[in-house]
């Protein structure tokens, strides 16, 4: 009896038994009507055969699914780009207006976009109260249309066309993503293309773990650092030798035998300083701030060995006496202050038996060394900075031998490396241990979530329960689940990475800093509605129908960029020395969108650069002559050859084509701002934002007031400063202290403060006036059509078809012949990017990832309506399309720019070499009509 007692128990996190005699097991019978939400399996094969057409069928599930993602792809791109039009909004229908009146869903042009809109944009809590006329048609829609119809950020304009275009394609593969998963097809037999292991590899591809912080085999972008030692050099100054920190890097190639270099931490700050000036324009992490501070732990040694010799950088003690105050932890965090003394489990550990003794040792700038290691890797990751002349002679330059002493430091501080990763692995492991005491609770929580409704249900509980004591065992339970989890988050962040160190000094900095005290006053008895709402009133009023205050602000700004891009064209035309090709350049940016798009188009199917086409074009005056003529071709001859080769006899040709590519770019870019301070200057702006800030601004605050939310300032400063001496502890404890014990005080840490968490969320969901209970439905909109599609029906693609077939608009065969070959490009392109990753695991040593964080896996992309593959899908062609940011300085040398954007483009032809190409859709075009139609039928409601 007494054992059966205990099977029927757990054990809680916080040491008490509880019966879960009354919880469903997940391996228990349940009722028929109440079945789990069935999850992806991937017991499917590597690549599968297309399988007959089921019977009455024209077409097999798999040949369903990809002509409908295929004819949907090509409606996404369509409406896409159609967002640009000025007329775009009008053809949406309802609430926008029309020239020809109110548009009906069945003949909207833009279906897809409209549905999206309507049910997911329009009543979007805040919005929903938007009244049609006044705020729609008579703000919005009038904004929108006046910023398409001025043409800001032309094409030629390559940096902004980079921006826009990579905004455009991740808005087209989301869209698609949404409508390929919820739109479903009527036969029910829709399937998709799947590999067993492709779960796996993108897993592995994009969890590194614990590997990030490994010593070794750790190659990122082709190389393979870490910051092995510390030495200690002396330089002679003007009179007497100074003894400075030197960090040894271990730098390893593919194919090249291990080199050591040694840096100062000057060595690094100049590194930072020459990638920006290299680097124009790119975003650079920041250097680690200087810290000299030393770490203290034990190691272990033989019992005969006499390791007690001097080293400049390590020097080593018995374990017995105290820990001096002003070493640090094993685990990498900051400081001087924070001490580390020896666990009192310590003497539980394996470590001390045998034949082997304890030493501390004090590992000189340990911190500093981890930190700037995280710092390194970091700009590692960037392939534009790994590949730079400056990081190449920061890690090659200057080559040193190492001596006896230097390499047992490297040894010492690489025990260091594994102990720490260990010691990460076991904190994961006693959690995730935890966390599987709860998966019986979580499974009917996921259950609950997933079912209709759910959220709703989740909300209305905490609203309805003053306590977590109050709430449902399974909500307890997934509390207890949420103390884990945020427990094992605060140690990654704060302990577990190499950066750690300078991100609890940064938190610690801002911490200090903050008046919570004062901060909570102002809160309490400020009323940020009516101050707010008189800034506004002072930058918005316009007295005696003049600028207002935010006009002149913005206006300022924007004239101060034009009177700057005016002075570098002033320059550019006395260099160029020609004011009629200069004013030919001018009148096309001023000329109408039409006109510059053919000349556009002129230029790319006759493969010649845009300045060409411009200059030679008869339909922008004012004409040249036949020797301005040839001297526009002679430059761009010698632009051409000088970009490739390194020719002097050429370069003034060069040097007239480049100024007048620079021309035409401050043209565009001065004609840009004078279109934004015209948008600013318009009243429908400043009544827009008015209303945006009502719309969203005031019902929060209406919340926040009603919920005392002030009280919460002082909750957050008690757990930031309990967090602080959690944190302050588990440095302070040996490496062989009890994992157990680490896991618990974090997870003590969670608990102390949660009731507050849980009453700030309590308040504000009580006194919201249904704001949160109307998100949650919103929420669950969405979630509903990626599980079920919208309710005017499904896609019947056999007789779209057939349809199409019969009527003499496409030829089975050659569709049928086209659908398959999708198929197989499909296949192919899914194996493409899986070996791809595999080789890019392999290359960079990250095949064993680490495991993933305890209850990752609770919930699964088929919860919410999104199909695993699919997800695959957009991962991939996201990383195909992905294009480099063309930071460019105005200034900047432009033979220079077109010599890196070229080697971009070789670099992705390389990276893309043997991917496989779609292939040409032509028969299919047939159906867009009918699919058109059909499309619009579903999308109705």
């Amino acid at each position: 009896m007494a054992e059966s007692a205990q099977l029927n128990q757990i054990k809680s996190l916080d040491g008490t038994l509880q019966t879960i005699s009354e919880v469903p097991n997940k391996n228990l019978q349940r009722k028929s009507n109440d079945r789990l939400p069935a999850r992806p399996t991937n017991d499917v094969s590597v690549r599968s055969k297309i399988l007959p057409s089921p019977q009455g069928q024209a077409l097999t599930g798999k040949q369903e699914h990809y002509l409908k993602r295929e004819l949907i792809s090509q409606q996404v791109v369509y409406e896409i780009s159609e967002l640009a039009s000025p007329t775009a909004l009008q053809r949406f229908g309802a609430p926008f207006r029309s020239e020809y009146g109110e548009v009906a869903p069945v003949d909207s042009d833009l279906p897809l976009l409209r549905y999206i809109f309507v049910h997911h944009v329009r009543n979007f809590p805040f919005l929903d109260q938007a009244r049609e006329k006044e705020f729609w048609q008579d703000k919005l829609q009038v904004f929108l249309e006046s910023f398409a119809n001025k043409h800001i950020s032309s094409s030629e304009d390559r940096l902004e066309e980079t921006k826009r275009r990579k905004l455009a394609i991740k808005a087209q593969k989301l869209v698609e993503l949404m409508m390929v998963s919820g739109i479903p097809t009527a036969s029910g037999y829709e399937e998709r293309i799947r590999f067993s292991e492709l779960e796996v590899v993108d897993r592995g591809a994009n969890e590194q773990g614990l590997l990030v912080n490994m010593p070794e085999g750790n190659s990122i972008n082709g190389w393979d650092i870490n910051v092995a030692g510390v030495r200690t050099t002396s330089v002679k100054r003007t009179i007497r030798y100074h003894q400075h920190a030197e960090f040894i890097i271990r730098v390893k190639q593919a194919g090249k035998p291990d080199i050591y270099v040694g840096r100062r931490y000057g060595e690094f700050a100049r590194l930072h300083k020459r990638l920006r000036t290299e680097l124009p324009g790119k975003v650079l992490a920041p250097l680690p701030k200087k810290n000299k501070s030393s770490t203290t732990s034990t190691l272990l040694s033989a019992g005969g060995d006499d390791d007690a010799s001097s080293v400049s950088s390590v020097s080593t003690e018995n374990t017995q006496p105290y820990v001096p105050e002003d070493s640090s932890s094993l685990r990498n965090l900051i400081g001087k202050g924070h001490s580390r003394s020896p666990s009192l489990h310590s003497n539980r550990s394996p470590r001390a038996s045998g034949d082997f003794t304890q030493q501390r040792v004090m590992l000189y700038r340990e911190d500093q060394r981890v930190s700037l290691r995280a710092f390194l890797r970091t700009f590692l990751q960037n392939k534009q900075i790994a590949e730079s002349k400056a990081m190449a002679e920061f890690l090659t330059g200057n080559v040193i031998k190492l001596n006896q002493e230097e390499l047992e430091d490297i040894q010492k501080r690489k025990e260091m490396d594994e102990r720490r990763i260990e010691e990460q692995r076991r904190f994961y492991e006693i959690a995730r241990e935890r966390a599987k005491e709860l998966d019986v609770y979580m499974e009917r929580f996921r259950r609950d979530i997933v079912e209709r409704n759910g959220l709703t249900k989740l909300f209305k509980e905490i609203k309805e329960k003053p306590t977590i004591a109050d709430l449902s065992v399974e909500y307890q339970k997934f509390a207890e689940w949420l103390r884990i989890e945020v427990a094992a988050t605060i140690y990654h962040l704060f302990l577990a990475e190499d950066n750690s160190p300078e991100l609890l000094a940064q938190a610690r900095r801002i911490h200090s800093m903050m008046p919570y005290l004062a901060l909570k006053q102002v809160i309490r008895f400020a009323n940020p509605a009516v101050v707010m709402s008189g800034v506004l009133d002072l930058f918005l009023a316009q007295p005696l129908g003049t600028k207002s205050l935010a006009q002149r602000v913005f206006g300022m700004a924007l004239n101060d960029g034009i009177r700057s891009f005016q002075k570098s064209i002033d320059s550019l035309v006395l260099k160029i020395a020609d004011p009629i090709l200069c004013q030919k350049l001018r009148t096309f940016c001023n000329s109408p969108e039409d006109l510059k798009n053919e000349i556009r188009s002129e230029a790319v199917v006759e493969d010649i650069d845009l300045i060409v086409a411009i200059l030679r074009s008869e339909r922008l005056p004012p004409e040249l002559n036949s020797e301005q003529t040839g001297k526009v071709f002679n430059a761009y001859v010698a632009w051409n050859h000088s970009v490739d080769n390194v020719d002097d006899e050429m370069k003034t040709g060069a040097t007239l084509f480049a100024h007048l590519k620079q021309l035409l770019k401050m043209y565009t870019r001065q004609r840009d701002k004078a279109q934004m301070l015209s948008m600013i200057q318009e009243p429908v702006t400043l009544h827009l934002f008015r209303d945006l800030f009502t719309i969203f601004y005031e019902p929060l605050v209406r919340v926040y007031k009603s919920a005392n939310v002030y009280n919460s300032v002082t909750d957050f400063a008690d757990f930031a400063d309990d967090t602080f001496s959690v944190l302050d502890a588990a440095q302070r404890q040996d490496v062989s202290a009890d994992p157990n014990q680490t896991v618990q005080s974090f997870i003590d840490l969670c608990q102390r403060h949660q009731e507050n968490f849980y009453k700030f969320v309590h308040e504000v969901h009580v006194h919201d006036n249904g704001l949160f209970t109307a998100l949650m439905g919103w929420l669950e909109g969405i979630l509903e059509f990626l599980r079920h599609g919208p309710n005017g029906g499904k896609l019947d693609m056999n007789a779209l078809f057939q349809g199409a077939v019969d009527m003499g608009r496409i030829n089975k065969s050659a569709a049928i012949a086209e659908i398959d070959a999708l198929i197989k490009w499909q296949e192919e392109r899914k194996k493409w990017h899986q070996d791809k990753t595999r080789q890019k695991m392999a290359a960079e040593g990250t095949a064993n990832c680490a495991p993933t964080p305890p209850g990752a896996s609770t919930f699964q992309s088929s919860d919410f309506g999104l199909d695993q593959s699919d997800l695959a899908d957009l991962g991939s062609d996201s990383e195909s399309d992905e294009v480099e940011d063309d930071i460019e300085d105005g200034d900047a040398d432009p033979l220079a720019s077109e010599r890196k954007r070229r080697a971009r483009v070789a670099d992705k032809l390389r990276r893309t070499a043997g991917e496989p190409v779609k292939p040409p859709i032509k028969e299919l075009d047939g159906l867009k009509e009918g699919f058109l139609a059909m499309l619009r039928t579903v999308l109705a409601d």
